[in-house]
């Protein structure tokens, strides 16, 4: 297949093939890159507009105790060693408080798979306490909560069905699930990198199942480690037929594609030697957002690069590639961090604005299913939340 034939099709409108996307990822050539870049920014303009968004939020990983030991994941501990921790009610509700009062729209919270966490013998009582200590107080905040991972050992632990778990979160008051344990969306990959994990047909159930319940959620890849260009290929095939059916459906959707370089310095060393690096490669990761946007860009209008993983200057770039979103303060992060990152844990809103800016695009604060708010949206007093419930 020729590239700017490949090209001048996605420019016409037309979905791309999965082996059409292989040929855009194997290019080494500068021009054909150059080309690959101007098309994805064409479509991105075309699909998403101008504006880059971003959101105030808050990450609470609220345990690093985990029952996997996923190859990749630098994160997790087990009970009882050097900086495990679990926190209580009152630091959820402290770390919530202290988001509300720096402008968050958005609690994104996620966490080990601790098998100590139940209430009762119950794994779903534990979790809907975790959700209730937010939002009985904080009924404004929107909860962007639990894994397909985190769903599926639920269920586990307690004999019940996926759509039992999710609904009963969902009365709860989470909002939307996050698509992360996606990592790469091919069996073979995950018997590397997470054995322990739910499969790719798993994940695939638990976030059609979300949305056929009206819980719209993301979607993410872990790419650069060991997949290969056609299984990063066969991932965003999956997303894009799950996003066909989801919407075809009339059902909730997928709000948006976000890229996760693999971070290994403080990755288990059967991973990190594997690799062979420490750091994301920038350009693989450029490249490949702008495949994503070319591949689902038709379906999937929202991308996101990662600065925790990419640091700034490299999140700014991926702005240039196809990506209309920066992200969000985050405020606090864990995960990415103790792996090595280097972009950092928290982002102010100034400096979120300044990179927007330093490439002449205009920005715009969003929420979480990424319907504009106003500029600097003033934070709302606590006590003013409070009352407001």
């Amino acid at each position: 297949m020729n590239v700017d034939a490949i090209l001048n099709r996605a420019l016409a409108g037309d979905d791309i093939s999965s082996a059409a996307g292989v040929v855009l990822l194997q290019q080494k050539d500068e021009r054909a890159i150059a080309s690959i870049r101007e098309t994805a920014d064409q479509l991105r303009r075309k699909q998403a507009g101008d504006i880059v968004t971003y959101v105030i939020n808050r990450n609470i990983n609220f345990t690093n105790i985990c029952e996997q030991h996923c190859s990749f994941c630098a994160f997790r501990r087990d009970e009882g060693e050097k900086d495990a921790y679990w926190l209580d009610w009152g630091q959820i509700i402290e770390k919530t408080t202290d988001a509300v009062r720096r402008g968050a729209t958005e609690i994104c919270m996620q966490g080990g798979l601790n098998l100590k966490a139940k209430i009762n013998g119950t794994s779903l009582h534990y979790y809907i306490q975790l959700v209730r200590t937010i939002k009985d107080r904080f009924p404004q905040l929107h909860l962007h909560a639990f894994s397909p991972q985190e769903v599926q050992f639920i269920a586990r632990e307690d004999g019940i069905s996926y759509a039992e778990v999710i609904a009963a979160l969902q009365s709860a008051g989470v909002d939307s699930m996050p698509g992360t344990a996606a990592e790469v969306l091919d069996d073979n990959v995950r018997r590397v990198i997470c054995p322990e994990k739910i499969d790719t047909a798993t994940w695939l159930e638990i976030v059609a199942t979300a949305h056929k319940l009206g819980m719209p959620s993301t979607s993410t890849m872990l790419c650069g480690h060991v997949e290969t260009p056609a299984q990063q290929m066969e991932h965003l095939e999956k997303l894009r037929t799950l996003q066909q059916k989801s919407l075809l459906q009339g059902e909730t959707a997928l709000t948006e594609f976000i890229l996760l370089p693999f971070v290994g310095q403080e990755a288990p060393l059967f991973l990190r030697r594997r690799v062979g690096r420490d750091q994301p490669v920038l350009s693989d990761a450029l490249l490949l957002t702008a495949v994503a946007r070319i591949f689902l860009g038709n379906w999937i209008s929202n991308h996101q690069p990662s600065w925790v993983k990419l640091g700034l200057a490299g999140a700014t770039e991926a702005l240039r590639w196809g990506c209309n979103d920066i992200g969000g303060t985050l405020m606090e992060e864990h995960i990415t961090t103790m792996a090595g990152a280097q972009g950092g844990t928290c982002m102010e809103v100034e400096i979120l604005q300044q990179a927007i800016r330093s490439i002449g695009r205009p920005f715009r604060q969003r929420d979480t299913l990424y319907r504009p708010l106003p500029e600097l949206q003033p934070a709302v007093s606590v006590s003013d939340m409070i009352l407001q419930s």
